[in-house]
Parts: C-alpha cells; sequence; structure tokens
C-alpha cells in the first residue's frame, strides 16, 4: 500500500497557517484560491504591480491576500509557515534561504502532489530526451488501459487537480532540475535519460546541477524501479544510488536488465540478458538516433505495466511533440524543421545527427554560460549554412572557426539581427532539396519567454513565405 498523505487532512491542516506563494503562474493561480478557501492566511510574493494582474489581483484582494508587490516582494516571506516557490525560482536565494533558518518550510506545487499523491509516479529527468520519453510513458500506460496524469514540465499542474486523482491511476511527470532540487520524495519509477551541462546559469556549478537530478532517485526503496542511460557517464555513475531494481536503456551497448538493440537492429526488452524484440528500428516515424533512445528508454520503465504488442503499436504510430524537430512545411522543394526545444548544444548535436545530409542551421540566442566548443565539429559535419542570431552567435561563430577544418570545409556562416531576418536568409539562400532547421543550442530568454514562444514564432514566419 502505498504511503501518502490524504489531500484532505492536507487542506485541513493548512486551516490559520500564514502561507506565502512566490510567483502567480497558471499552478498557484489554483492554488492559492483553494489554499484561501482552506482557511489559510494567504500572502502573495511577485515582482509585478498590482494593476498587471487584471481582474484577478482584485480577485486576491477581496478574498484577503495580502499582495507583496514590486521590487521588495520578498519582504513577504517574513514569517511565513509554509513557502510555494515556482520552478523558475532559485532555491538558494539568500532570502529563501533566510526564510527556511527562520523556521519556514518551503515545498512546491509539484512536492506537494507527490505528498498527496495515492497512485503510482513515473518521473522523467535527465537533459534531453525529457518531454519525448515522459510522453511516450504516458501513451503506453494509457494505451494499456490506464487513467493517466500527465504533468510537471508537461501537460498541466496537477496538486490542483489531486481530488480527482485515485489509486489506480498512474501519474507521468517531467521533472526540471529547478523541481527537483529541493525534491525529498521520489516516484515508485524514476528515469534518467542523461546528465550534460545546462542551466548553469542558475546552478553555482556542474555538481550542484548533478545532485538536483539524483534527487528523483535518493528517496525511492526496494520496490521501485530506475532507469538510468547506460551511455551517459553521470547517469551509469548513479547505480550506486539505485536502492530497487534497475534497468539500463542503450542502443550502442548489451545489456543485462532494461531495453537495447540487437544485432538485427530491432529495439528489445532484455532480463537477464535474454532478448525479447518489440519493434525494429525502421518501424520507427520519429527521426533520429537519439528517439530510438528515447522509446528504448519508454519501454524499460513501463516493462510490466504494458504489454509488447501495445508498446510496439504506440512507438510505431508516435510523430512527435512540438518543437523537436517539427516538420513545418515543405516551399519550393525546401523542407523546415522546428528544433526549438534544442536550448544546449548536446540537444542541437541529436538533432543534426538526425538528418543524412547537410544542412541549413539557425542558431544562437541566450547565453547559459556552457561551453559550445563540443557543437563546432558537429556543425562543420552537418551543416553548409550556418545563420546566427542572439548573444551566443558570436561564441557559436568564434568556436567554429577556431577548428582547423574550418578553412576547407566550405560552411558558410552568416548573421541575423533576429528570427523574421533568419528565415528570410535561409529562404534567400536556399533551393529544392535543402533542409532548414531551427535548433538554436542556446535559451531563447534573450527575445522569448520560453522555447515554445520562440518556436511558434518561427513557425508563424515560416508558414508566411
Amino acid at each position: 500500500m502505498k504511503n501518502y498523505v490524504d489531500y484532505r487532512d492536507f487542506y485541513s491542516g493548512i486551516r490559520g497557517r500564514r502561507v506565502s506563494f512566490i510567483g502567480a503562474g497558471v499552478s498557484h493561480r489554483e492554488l492559492i484560491v483553494r489554499f484561501v478557501n482552506a482557511g489559510a492566511k494567504v500572502t502573495l510574493c511577485d515582482k509585478k504591480q498590482l494593476a498587471d494582474f487584471g481582474e484577478y489581483g482584485e480577485q486576491l484582494l477581496a478574498m484577503g491576500v495580502t499582495m507583496s508587490l514590486g521590487p521588495d516582494y520578498l519582504e513577504g516571506l517574513k514569517g511565513a509557515e509554509l513557502i510555494l516557490r515556482t520552478p523558475g525560482f532559485e532555491y538558494y536565494t539568500p532570502a529563501l534561504q533566510q526564510a527556511i533558518a527562520a523556521g519556514s518550510e518551503v515545498t512546491s506545487e509539484m512536492e506537494l502532489f507527490f505528498r498527496c499523491c495515492p497512485c503510482r509516479i513515473y518521473a522523467v529527468t535527465g537533459s534531453d530526451g525529457k518531454t519525448t520519453t515522459t510522453t511516450l510513458i504516458s501513451k503506453m500506460l494509457a494505451a494499456a488501459g490506464k487513467r493517466v496524469h500527465l504533468g510537471g514540465n508537461i501537460g498541466r499542474a496537477l496538486f490542483p487537480i489531486i481530488d480527482t486523482v485515485h489509486p489506480d491511476d498512474v501519474a507521468v511527470v517531467e521533472l526540471s532540475s529547478f523541481q527537483l532540487i529541493s525534491m525529498r520524495q521520489s516516484p515508485e519509477v524514476a528515469v534518467v535519460t542523461n546528465v550534460t551541462p545546462n542551466h548553469l546559469d542558475h546552478h553555482k556549478d556542474m555538481q550542484e546541477y548533478i545532485d538536483a537530478k539524483r534527487n528523483i532517485l535518493l528517496y525511492q526503496d526496494a520496490a521501485s524501479r530506475t532507469v538510468l542511460g547506460w551511455e551517459n557517464e553521470v547517469t551509469r555513475s548513479m547505480e550506486g544510488d539505485v536502492k530497487g531494481s534497475l534497468r539500463w536503456f542503450t542502443r550502442l551497448s548489451p545489456v543485462e536488465e532494461g531495453a537495447c538493440l540487437d544485432s538485427e537492429n530491432r529495439l528489445c526488452l532484455v532480463h537477464g540478458g535474454e532478448y525479447t524484440p518489440v519493434l525494429e528500428a525502421g518501424e520507427l516515424l520519429l527521426p533520429g538516433l537519439h528517439n530510438i533512445e528515447n522509446v528504448l528508454t519508454a519501454m524499460a520503465a513501463v516493462d510490466g505495466e504494458v504489454d509488447i504488442r501495445t508498446m510496439h503499436d504506440v512507438a510505431a504510430t508516435f510523430t512527435g511533440v512540438e518543437h523537436r524537430i517539427e516538420p513545418v512545411r515543405t516551399l519550393d522543394g525546401v523542407k523546415w524543421f522546428n528544433d526549438s526545444i534544442a536550448s544546449s548544444p548536446t540537444r542541437t548535436i541529436a538533432g543534426l545527427r538526425s538528418f543524412t545530409q547537410k544542412l541549413v542551421l539557425l542558431a544562437g540566442g541566450y547565453d547559459k554560460k556552457i561551453s559550445y566548443a563540443p557543437l563546432a565539429p558537429e556543425i562543420l559535419a552537418h551543416v553548409k549554412l550556418l545563420i546566427l542570431m542572439g548573444p551566443t552567435g558570436p561564441i557559436i561563430e568564434k568556436e567554429v572557426r577556431a577548428l582547423p577544418e574550418f578553412e576547407a570545409s566550405g560552411l558558410v556562416i552568416l548573421h541575423a539581427a533576429d528570427m523574421a531576418e533568419a528565415v528570410r536568409l535561409a529562404r534567400e539562400n536556399t533551393a529544392a532539396g535543402d533542409i532548414v532547421t531551427l535548433s538554436p543550442a542556446s535559451a531563447s530568454f534573450d527575445a522569448y519567454p520560453n522555447f515554445e514562444v520562440r518556436g511558434r514564432h518561427y513557425k508563424d514566419l515560416v508558414n508566411a513565405l
């Protein structure tokens, strides 16, 4: 029997308690109302001013919510017994750490969901492949007849709907390092796809980033399952943290337990070294070797809960997730793809390797303070025209030009002031048979609030050509 806190007991327990919410994002908007209705004394801490909230701000005031707004918004943390932070608010911010030292409990929407969820949780983290893997797991479980609640970084906030979650359901969640950094609970099934340098503009160093990812499995028990990437040095080193059963996934090596490719290029489940084929790699609609790994990961995660025929049918018909090497259109024989999710060099490298010809690559954006040196040789190998934009554009160019092979490569490099100019330059410099992909290797924050907005703007521009 799963050990969890009944959500009704949780809400009863916050009656009369002083609760501060940092930020009024989507999940907090719902939760603030629920906390007020449960009798909590709520303070909203937000950089914005009251006028920025419109009718919602007036609604909160009418409900008796204290508003701590503007430059000194974190003053509203003082005296709070419970603080809910958004994933984007860094855990080690001094004001938050001071509140913890003063006795405040800090949690989040996802941590509360873990605490009160009555059903089995499948959780996925990693630097690359999280969303595709999470989506595949959810689709396989749903096809097997499970009622699935999809949330975390994709889907919706889950704690606001905790009253609709039943013990026979399953929850499938994607978790970022920002969500995991303060986690003290782990799921029944934990998946770590890989760990490569990322978000070093927010984490103090690589070790902090790795330790945040490790939290997904540190609090598991003997009945749990952990799925790790064999080919990644960091995930392979997590073997010593595993409490329950361990499954590996890899397309390059044989494994004793998990999922891998066999000598006939079939995706197989493996138990005690015995291979059970599920489908042939050629049956996958998703392009790219990394997507073979995503399917293997999902297979290892749901093995025992989903039969082989169902795994096959889902994997063989899955066409991908928006912004992940997403076909946009073919215009005058030129194929355009949207890989806006590629906000790190490793993601862009995986995207480039998904094609069998040299590409036109649109790259650059916000600088997360990670090295572009590993990307440079991949650009020479896979790109014929490189169109750069944003703060990282010159950094990427410098790494590419530093390679001894650059002069003989024939690579053309152009710069664009913004996405519109980048698309125009790609249009002007392509002919039938070419492939253009937006795969920025950088975050979007120099020009867009997130990679989704960036990708949709790119698609709008391409579709308007």
